[in-house]
């Protein structure tokens, strides 16, 4: 007989796998936060290298060599996986420099709006027609995007910046789909960024206090080795669960993330909250309402 609990167990196991994956990328900015006092062109170059060496011994472990390196011969793909690789060197960096310098809270904006940033390119790049929700939630993250820019006094480039790459980074990911797996997209990824890491790191150890990798603690030592595993292992959840769960249920969890890095940036870290910078927010979450929304009635179909 065929086991009737499969679809349930692989429904179960999908949330678990997404949520996390969420979790863990919206506890990242206190992960990075310990890896002071290395500054965040270190941290990024020790992130891109420790996480290309644990992909090797993922591709290793999982003999995962023969479809990486067939893959690699493909040209066009190789093209999609170095554009991927730019795009995520400048969210991470950003990311990074962001939560280094005390702006927890602004990533946190660029990640609620990242969704609606995607909608939004599905238009520019795909010629996707959109439906009315859809670009009432567009028109609303661009009053809150105002909003937030007249109250702070500047636009908030750091939060539409993550959001950009990341969003753009999707569309990359989009367009070459089951081709490139998980694992050897992230190798790919990262053996691209591996000479860029490597200069900026030999630009670091040349600026005054030089690398810090190996000089504060072993604690501190081993946070940085283990960066590329905090790198992948999420992106490996976050593939495990899109096989299990209808879209739909991803796009719910994925609030998950900003939400706690809002938390952390406002009642762990104490950054400023003026009251025209919560109006801001609370139009976003308006227009992150209204995308959910959408989404539940377009599941529901």
């Amino acid at each position: 007989m065929p086991d009737r609990s499969a679809p349930t167990k692989a429904f179960r196991s999908g949330l678990l796998y997404a949520v996390g994956a969420y979790v863990l990328w919206g506890v990242l900015p206190l992960y990075f936060l310990l890896m002071q006092p290395a500054g965040a062109f270190e941290i990024v170059a020790w992130r891109i290298l420790f996480s290309l060496v644990f992909c090797a011994l993922l591709l290793t472990v999982t003999r995962g060599w023969r479809p990486f390196l067939a893959i690699a011969r493909q040209p066009r793909l190789l093209f999609l996986m170095a554009l991927a690789g730019l795009l995520i060197y400048i969210n991470w960096q950003t990311y990074i420099l962001g939560t280094l310098s005390g702006q927890v809270v602004e990533t946190s904006l660029g990640y609620f709006i990242n969704p609606i940033v995607t909608v939004l390119l599905s238009v520019l790049v795909l010629h996707e027609r959109l439906r009315m929700l859809q670009w009432a939630a567009i028109g609303i993250s661009l009053v809150a995007v105002l909003v937030l820019a007249v109250g702070h006094g500047s636009v908030p480039w750091l939060a539409l910046v993550l959001a950009g790459s990341f969003g753009t980074y999707g569309l990359v990911k989009k367009h070459v789909g089951p081709r490139v797996d998980a694992v050897s997209g992230l190798s790919l990824e990262t053996a691209w960024l591996a000479p860029l890491a490597t200069v900026q790191l030999i630009v670091v150890a040349t600026l005054p206090g030089g690398i810090v990798f190996g000089t504060i603690s072993p604690f501190h030592t081993g946070l940085i080795l283990i960066s590329g595993v905090a790198t992948a292992v999420p992106l490996l959840m976050f593939a495990s669960a899109t096989r299990r769960l209808p879209l739909a249920y991803v796009g719910f969890i994925q609030f998950v993330a900003p939400l706690l890095q809002f938390a952390i940036g406002v009642f762990v870290l104490h950054e400023p909250m003026p009251p025209e910078r919560w109006a801001g927010f609370a139009v976003v979450w308006v227009a992150v309402l209204v995308l959910i929304i959408d989404m539940a009635r377009a599941a529901r179909r």
